[in-house]
């Protein structure tokens, strides 16, 4: 069971199932998915009200593109159990699993989803935010690649990493660097889209784009947000620039000429030009193409 190759996950907003004032805008944002937490934005006393105020969201919920994805308490922690099946009732597009550690977590959580005939469209989205994890993220990866297994998307938990590690917080994030890249290099083995953590100064616009500028140079799909104001800026960083589709729709056009079609490398404009650019051309086109969807 394969993640979606043309699913746009460039904006991801964390919306706390316990703010109503949030969730009643939430159609009219332009991030390209949402996640309506039950955790960590919810306090332990509003857990179970949070949790019972999903049905009628999801009831309400528009047509459209946008993917609406649950993320759960932890499993063996006191709410996760309830969480999980209230979860399953909504029918969302994916279920955001906290503290994963192991390729068991998802595996335990995708035989609740099989035994109660979840569609196979409910993907598992897993969090990456602790030591443990990052020591095990290319076997937890690795379940991208297993037809059974509805994994599709891996999430950083940056600010949970700086926790449990007591690295320094800096605004260049030169502590975590090495860490995301070992986590992009994990998803991309494992065929499955990687979201950038979250920015918590979500009033300084100018750092925010340059964090999502660099995430986006790094290989990550999308990022996960905190505040609307971030939706516009992590769209316009993750999506193709007018270059580099002018350079993609050349790149297929020299391929597609009569006297190119069949060969294996070409010369264009003074480069030499593989068929792997001409793969890497059109998924870029396709995404843009989505995009414009």
């Amino acid at each position: 069971m394969m993640p979606d190759k043309m699913r746009l996950r460039r904006s991801v907003l964390y919306v706390p199932a316990s703010n109503g004032k949030a969730l009643a805008k939430l159609p009219t944002l332009a991030c390209d998915a949402a996640i309506i937490d039950l955790e960590d934005a919810v306090a332990p006393q509003d857990k179970i009200s949070a949790r019972e105020s999903l049905p009628g969201l999801f009831a309400e919920r528009a047509a459209g593109p946008r993917e609406l994805v649950i993320r759960v308490n932890p499993l063996s922690g006191e709410w996760g159990a309830d969480d999980l099946q209230a979860a399953l009732a909504c029918a969302p597009d994916g279920i955001l699993l906290p503290k994963v550690e192991t390729p068991r977590d998802i595996l335990e959580a995708g035989d609740v989803l099989d035994d109660n005939d979840a569609a196979d469209t409910l993907r598992l989205w897993a969090m990456v935010e602790t030591p443990r994890a990052l020591l095990n993220i290319g076997a937890i990866a690795e379940l991208g690649r297993d037809p059974a297994s509805r994994l599709a998307c891996l999430v950083a938990g940056t600010n949970d990493l700086v926790k449990e590690t007591r690295i320094l917080a800096t605004p260049d994030r030169r502590y975590l660097m090495p860490w995301l890249m070992q986590m992009v290099l994990a998803a991309r083995a494992g065929g499955l889209d990687i979201l950038d953590g979250v920015s918590n100064d979500f009033r300084d616009a100018e750092a925010f784009a340059a964090e999502c500028a660099v995430a986006a140079a790094m290989g990550f799909d999308g990022k996960t947000l905190i505040h609307p104001n971030q939706i516009e800026p992590a769209n316009v960083a993750f999506s193709p620039s007018s270059e580099a589709l002018d350079e993609a729709r050349e790149i297929v056009a020299a391929f597609a000429v009569a006297e190119n079609v069949g060969k294996g490398v070409i010369a264009l404009g003074g480069r030499m030009i593989e068929r792997l650019h001409l793969q890497q051309a059109e998924n870029l086109l396709a995404k843009a193409a989505s995009i414009g969807k």
